[in-house]
């Protein structure tokens, strides 16, 4: 999940982003509701496949049987409905890989002012004050503390 503000990776369930403060908007569920799993994506192409392919053996046997057709009305049906079932299934891998491409890049255009091209990337903080340097600060750490002894 994505802050719609900044554009800075957020963990799921926030009700704010760690980043700007800006509050995200959860939909029911946690996630999105134009989003479609893949796992029910899949389910649905297996369903369509089986589904479409039982009812065209079904309705060739009863175009045989019932209407007593030839072979080639028979076979022109066959191939249109094949045909139709061939299409939904390609929408449906369509829908698949769109849907991996935009989990994998997200969209980088709500960046303002950024020049980077890099996935996650958002614009750098600036600190109000300078900061000493990493050696200053591990030198100071270590330095012995003195104490006067108070006698009694």
């Amino acid at each position: 999940m994505y802050c719609p503000s900044c554009g800075v990776a957020v963990a799921e369930g926030l009700s704010y982003c760690n980043f700007c403060g800006a509050k995200l908007t959860l939909s029911v569920g946690g996630a999105e509701s134009s989003e479609v799993k893949p796992g029910t994506l899949i389910a649905a192409m297996a369903f369509v496949f089986i589904f479409g392919l039982a009812a065209i053996g079904f309705l060739v046997v009863i175009l045989k049987a019932v209407f007593e057709l030839n072979v080639g009305p028979i076979l022109a049906f066959t191939s249109l409905s094949f045909l139709i079932l061939l299409v939904l299934e390609g929408i449906f891998i369509r829908l698949l890989f769109q849907r991996s491409r935009t989990k994998q890049a997200p969209d980088t255009g709500q960046f303002k002012g950024s020049a980077t091209k890099e996935l996650h990337a958002a614009p750098a903080r600036e600190s109000a004050e300078a900061l000493p340097s990493v050696t200053e600060h591990t030198t100071r750490a270590f330095d012995p503390v003195y104490r006067e002894r108070a006698s009694k």
